[in-house]
């Protein structure tokens, strides 16, 4: 399937990264080498014309723009990652166009009422999932930080509750402070038991997050997914 080249170079740049962004890439990376197979076109051997016909197969399929530019984001750091290490002379993706995208977000979010309501629910039901909901709903947390979340790692700073979290890019991040979640609806242990409130594994070695100026402890990563 792959020359020896190829396979190292294919897990050496994924070994540059790590998590959810490590698992993004390798997707791309694998939707791209299907194509090529397909199409019985070598890794090594690509041209900027086959990048842009598997960017415009994309596109003939009903891709997103946004999806487009990701996966050829990642084929264009792929090749560059060849070139640096010396395994091409050139990269066949570094011209190669990519959609122009839409910034302007056209999601629709809940308004203060709805959010309000949301709220009232959840504060009927189970406490754990009152505390999720104001997680997500009043400090913004991503639905895997807050489920991600570890009990041990629920404390106290200056009087005000805290939770230490693991945020995208394995960055941790000091982020429940003096908010409605963490005043009337801040969980104790046996609140958070349930499989979709927080693990039982504890945090590695923390290392530094900032809130309104005062240096606190934030969660380091909790392990890296094999190649």
């Amino acid at each position: 399937m792959f020359t020896e080249p190829e396979r190292l170079a294919l897990a050496g740049f994924l070994a540059g990264y790590t998590g959810l962004t490590r698992e993004a890439y390798a997707l791309d990376l694998r939707q791209y080498v299907s194509w090529c197979q397909q199409y019985h076109i070598r890794l090594f051997q690509a041209r900027r014309t086959d990048i842009e016909c598997f960017a415009w197969d994309m596109e003939a399929h009903g891709r997103a723009r946004a999806t487009i530019t990701r996966r050829l984001c990642t084929i264009a750091g792929f090749y560059r990652y060849t070139v640096e290490e010396e395994l091409l002379e050139h990269s066949p993706a570094a011209h190669v166009r990519r959609p122009r995208l839409d910034y302007e977000s056209h999601a629709t979010g809940l308004d203060r009422n709805e959010l309000g309501a949301l709220l009232v629910a959840a504060g009927l039901g189970h406490p754990a999932e009152h505390a999720l909901i104001a997680l997500l709903a009043l400090n913004g947390l991503r639905v895997s930080e807050a489920t991600g979340a570890n009990i041990e790692a629920l404390g106290v700073e200056r009087g005000h509750r805290t939770l230490i979290i693991t945020r995208k890019g394995r960055q941790g991040r000091y982020r429940w402070g003096r908010t409605r979640s963490a005043t009337r609806s801040s969980p104790q242990p046996s609140m958070l038991a349930s499989p979709c409130a927080m693990s039982k594994k504890p945090p590695r070695t923390p290392i530094r997050g900032r809130r309104s100026g005062t240096t606190v402890p934030a969660a380091a990563s909790t392990g890296m997914p094999p190649i």
